[in-house]
């Protein structure tokens, strides 16, 4: 199955909808350039799968996009949720990133589970620092390199 960036969303500010950009620069002990969440912390990049949100859509007739759930990067053909910490993921020929956490707590709701009644991003979303930083574009290939 073909591995790939599906979009790449960042938000200028904390609080604000994340909107969708054709390429980014992610930098070590920062994440990515331009997005209020990038930071020097284990948390640098949030990923969800893009089937993640298609089965959302699925069970419950909605017509989310990737971002909706305010991930960074919405990928394709990596079962995200699956990967131990510590794996590396590679986005091109040059980005690398370590898997830091599995899901998170949300303390909050979002607009989504008033929607939906349920969020996918706390359970199925996975959070990333970069270990060799550059420029990746929707559509580039990624791989797991080391799990």
């Amino acid at each position: 199955m073909d591995k790939h960036v599906v979009s790449i969303n960042i938000s200028e500010k904390k609080g604000t909808k994340k909107f969708p950009v054709d390429n980014a620069t992610l930098k070590i002990d920062h994440g990515i350039v331009g997005d209020a969440h990038a930071n020097n912390w284990h948390r640098q990049i949030s990923l969800l799968a893009n089937e993640s949100v298609k089965k959302m859509n699925e069970d419950n007739g909605m017509d989310l996009t990737p971002g909706c759930f305010g991930e960074n990067i919405t990928t394709e053909g990596i079962d995200l949720k699956t990967l131990p910490l510590g794996t590396v993921i590679k986005i091109g020929d040059i980005v690398e990133l370590e898997v830091t956490q599995i899901g998170k707590e949300c303390h909050d709701r979002c607009h989504i589970y008033y929607e939906a009644g349920d969020c996918i991003m706390p359970k199925e979303g996975i959070f990333v620092k970069v270990l060799k930083d550059g420029d990746i574009a929707k559509g580039d290939k990624m791989d797991v390199i080391n799990s």
